[in-house]
């Protein structure tokens, strides 16, 4: 599913430790670290989405998370030229998402990333919260900031401010730029 700007509903997971470390996941057979995400299917609402990924991407159920927020809108980020499928119809430039931030309620070996036939992940640990700003591969990195940034006070009000500090000088460069990837925004570069 592609709305008619080029973009594929989707839905982002920041899921945290109560001592407000994340959850960071390395994809199989790549290099690549990132949080878990996936696409909406049309029949469901964005939480309902959330939940389905959840269990794929990490073996979690509803009762090993408490929900403690998410973004009020869409966050676009544009997919970079080499990896839009110019032959599919209709073409998909990016994704918007509706970010969550989870926190773990369930113990650690409840995390089964093996429950599907093709696991999106083969590796993950914990890191600090801004961590992942800084460390996504770069076309997400915008989408990164903007959600940890509107999350952050739900996950302090949680873990504390030593653990979620106020974002450090590159992200908030990054934040101080005009929006691309603005919730409810076209995201057109």
């Amino acid at each position: 599913m592609v709305d008619p700007d080029g973009y594929r509903p989707n839905v982002g997971i920041v899921l945290m430790h109560g001592d407000g470390r994340l959850f960071w996941a390395r994809r199989v057979n790549r290099d690549g670290w990132q949080f878990p995400q996936g696409g909406m299917n049309t029949d469901e609402t964005p939480r309902e989405a959330m939940f389905r990924e959840l269990r794929e991407e990490t073996g979690l159920l509803p009762e090993h998370v408490e929900v403690l927020g998410s973004t009020p809108g869409w966050l676009r980020y544009r997919l970079p030229r080499r990896c839009i499928r110019r032959g599919n119809r209709p073409v998909c430039i990016g994704q918007k998402q509706v970010w969550f931030l989870l926190r773990l309620t369930g113990e650690e070996h409840h995390v089964q990333l093996d429950l599907t036939d093709k696991p999106e992940f083969d590796s993950w640990r914990w890191v600090d919260f801004w961590y992942p700003a800084e460390h996504v591969v770069s076309f997400k990195r915008e989408v990164y900031v903007r959600a940890l940034h509107h999350l952050a006070q739900a996950a302090r009000a949680v873990a504390g401010d030593t653990a979620v500090p106020p974002c450090g000088e590159a992200v908030q460069a990054l934040l101080q730029q005009p929006a691309q990837a603005v919730a409810g925004g076209r995201g057109r570069r």
